[in-house]
């Protein structure tokens, strides 16, 4: 009887840094991504994948441009060397780009004239597939970890890195990025409460967070704030014009408030600078703090001023904990990826970086406790909710 010989496998190798003793391990070709908003600490993760896969490994890193769009436009791939790392650490931004509007499995096209939603999902596998990757790390939010699942669901490597300045998801006690909003908005108080004691004004600034209100509870908590409003505390605009007049009354001649975009009076909804467009995008919140600010005028004669902070907070050099937690979640992705531990995401736990699955990471988001622990110690000291 005739037997047949399979020949192995061949094991690609790759050249590394002389000064590196990597382990053996077998070669892999790892694709990373970011999506959804920008924030800073995004370069971070990148140099830390890099310079892990890198180091340790000798793998390959394949930089993604523009989210998943690149996986599906020819061209938005190549090659991230450890020369292409080099000093991003303190960069704010993406060196790959990144869209909140990249979705495959529901992308828009113009087909006789009219907007319609396809699937092309197995199009992004096929490039997936043509790039030889061994695995996927997707950066990103909500939004981005959702479509990492489900081409997970496919049959794709995927590893998933949270990224969000709002800090509202669930499985992970902290995001990185929002350190860094939270000194950007820390600092503005910090501006406001100069120009508003000089004219005797109240000073309203609008942050970002969407439905949750963290951003404004910890730079409000840090900047002194008087009134802090956030979506999880309907307020009520009699109490926060009470507030503002009894400062007058004990010779405090200014205000300063704190207002998440996503804040919203009692029995009201948010205030929405634009709707959602179809199913798939998401409604753009802002102008809460003009409204409010209308109404405290109307109501009690001062004269108040409204800063919008917008993407100043998305921007800029993230702080050192921003750095080093993207650094930690850097590697502990290309260390999911070596153990072939797939469709997890990485996550900071009581002061160590694990993982969970990805599945149990998105959907649910994390709140702030209108009698939590942070928020009675705010009330404990002055500051006002409208509540």
């Amino acid at each position: 009887m005739q037997t047949m010989t399979v020949p192995k496998k061949k094991t690609k190798t790759q050249a590394v840094p002389a000064h590196t003793s990597p382990r053996k391990v077998d070669f892999k070709r790892v694709g990373v991504l970011t999506g959804g908003g920008d924030c800073p600490g995004l370069n971070a993760v990148l140099r830390a994948v890099v310079k892990s896969a890198v180091f340790n490994y000798g793998w390959e890193i394949i930089g993604i441009n523009e989210g998943f769009e690149g996986l599906l436009t020819p061209g938005k791939t190549h090659k991230l060397e450890l020369k292409d790392v080099r000093g991003l650490l303190p960069r704010g931004g993406t060196i790959l780009g990144s869209t909140n509007r990249g979705n495959p499995f529901e992308h828009k096209e113009d087909k006789e004239g009219k907007k319609v939603v396809v699937d092309i999902s197995s199009l992004a596998m096929k490039s997936y597939e043509k790039l030889e990757l061994d695995a996927l790390i997707v950066i990103g939010g909500d939004g981005s970890l959702k479509i990492g699942q489900k081409f997970y669901n496919m049959g794709m490597n995927v590893v998933g890195v949270p990224k969000t300045i709002d800090n509202d998801l669930m499985a992970t006690d902290a995001t990185f990025g929002f350190q860094t909003a939270v000194i950007t908005a820390t600092e503005a108080i910090d501006k406001l409460h100069t120009t508003g004691e000089s004219h005797n004004r109240a000073m309203i600034l609008e942050v970002m967070g969407r439905y949750a209100g963290w951003i404004a509870l910890e730079s409000g908590l840090a900047g002194g704030a008087d009134i802090i409003l956030i979506p999880e505390i309907p307020y009520d605009i009699e109490e926060v014009c009470g507030k503002i007049r009894r400062r007058h009354e004990t010779g405090s001649g200014f205000s300063i408030i704190v207002v998440a975009e996503g804040a919203r009076p009692k029995g009201g909804d948010v205030t929405v600078l634009r709707a959602a467009k179809d199913a798939s995008s998401l409604e753009r919140l802002g102008g809460v703090g003009n409204v409010i600010a209308a109404q405290i005028t109307e109501q009690t004669g001062v004269e108040t001023r409204v800063t919008v902070l917008g993407h100043l907070q998305r921007g800029g050099t993230p702080s050192p904990f921003d750095r080093i937690l993207s650094t930690r979640f850097g590697v502990e992705a290309v260390e999911l990826v070596r153990q072939e531990r797939f469709g997890r995401m990485v996550c900071y736990r009581d002061y160590r970086v694990d993982s969970v699955k990805i599945e149990d990471a998105v959907g649910a988001f994390k709140l702030v406790d209108p009698d939590g622990q942070m928020v009675r110690a705010a009330e404990a000291i002055g500051i006002g909710f409208g509540r």
